[in-house]
């Protein structure tokens, strides 16, 4: 039954993009076919990666497509260079929305030179010398609960919510959920582009700890809270997921994507040096990056494409759309990585713990 589905996801996609495949050679495919099989860690899961495994497996049958996606950002990052380290196999591709971690895994020499036939139609600040490629934009959000939480006293600026988390009489306090930055990577990245963004996040950070503010490692304990009124808004919460979530099985979610600024991130892939298949893993890269390959990750993930011919409700187009001139792409870059030098980091983390304590204090 599930597998009839995916495959009418993939169908489905390849009629939207006209019949456009990846534009792999045919010595690639040929050689990624003898190898047998790709093996990718991901921090997306098992059940949500499905139909872009089932579409590369109706492309290319022969490969087997070995996907973990049940580690959270810190342990598969740590996973993969413990096993490097030890000189056992590991993954051929790497994808993880903890843009930081991966692009610290480039500026250790973990990623290979790969000029995929898709780099081209990859829009600036997605490609990062052929080495590691952005493939969704995905907004970064607040998510409260639209039956609990008055419209009115919805935030819809950082600012605004600053005030809100400040009235002792209002209806966030101790009701506001996000990430825990140091359990969580790609918390801490969005910690870091809110402290290059925000001028004022430091009184964010103490009006947060002043409202209670409930930390979280993950995105589905937090939108399962807000849905049950545990909390009634999540700050800095994977737009994609919410809005998903909210069609699906979680209908009182709703979303705000911040009026001063909106991040938004990508999940950032990279082909392995050590992988064991690497003809596999280029074959999957050009995959994930074609056309036919953007429409899944558009139709079936709900996560908006980067390429500017795919279409529908979570085009790179409709998303642009939506955020106007108030999106800030967070651009696949080395620079992400500058954060993660353990003296930036552990600066930034007791700044966080320090400032919510200090609000919490008030």
């Amino acid at each position: 039954m599930l597998r009839s589905r995916f495959l009418l996801l993939m169908l489905c996609a390849l009629s939207a993009t006209g019949g456009a495949l990846a534009q792999s050679s045919a010595d690639l495919v040929s050689a990624a076919r003898r190898e047998g099989r790709v093996v990718i860690y991901s921090v997306l899961s098992n059940k949500a990666a499905a139909p872009l495994v089932a579409g590369f497996k109706a492309l290319y049958p022969g490969i087997e497509v070995d996907y973990d996606g049940e580690g959270g950002s810190n342990e598969v990052d740590e996973r993969f260079r413990g096993e490097v380290a030890a000189g056992k196999p590991s993954a051929d591709v790497m994808w993880s929305s903890a843009m930081d971690l991966q692009m610290k895994l480039v500026v250790d020499g973990y990623a290979a030179h790969y000029e995929s036939p898709e780099r081209g139609a990859l829009a600036a600040g997605l490609n990062f010398e052929d080495r590691a490629w952005g493939t969704t934009r995905e907004p970064v959000v607040f998510a409260y609960n639209r039956r609990l939480l008055p419209i009115d006293a919805v935030p819809r600026d950082h600012a605004a919510l600053v005030r809100a988390l400040r009235d002792p009489a209002g209806p966030l306090r101790d009701k506001v959920t996000a990430f825990d930055i140091e359990k969580s990577g790609v918390g801490f990245m969005f910690a870091a582009q809110d402290a290059a963004q925000n001028p004022a996040f430091d009184e964010l950070l103490l009006a947060l700890g002043a409202g209670g503010l409930k930390q979280s490692p993950g995105t589905g304990a937090m939108l399962a809270d807000i849905h049950a009124g545990r909390s009634l808004l999540g700050y800095n919460i994977m737009g994609a997921y919410a809005l998903s979530r909210s069609r699906k099985d979680l209908p009182d979610l709703a979303v705000v994507m911040p009026s001063d600024y909106t991040l938004v991130l990508s999940r950032v892939m990279l082909v392995s040096l050590h992988a064991p298949h690497p003809n596999a893993a280029r074959l999957w890269a050009d995959y994930l990056l074609s056309r036919h390959g953007q429409q899944i990750v558009a139709d079936a993930l709900e996560l908006f494409s980067v390429r500017s011919d795919v279409s529908g409700e979570h085009s790179g187009a409709a998303l642009d759309a939506r955020l106007g001139a108030n999106g800030r792409l967070i651009s696949v870059d080395t620079r992400l990585a500058d954060t993660l030098v353990p003296a930036r980091h552990d600066a930034l983390v007791q700044r966080w713990r320090t400032s919510l304590q200090r609000g919490a204090a008030q």
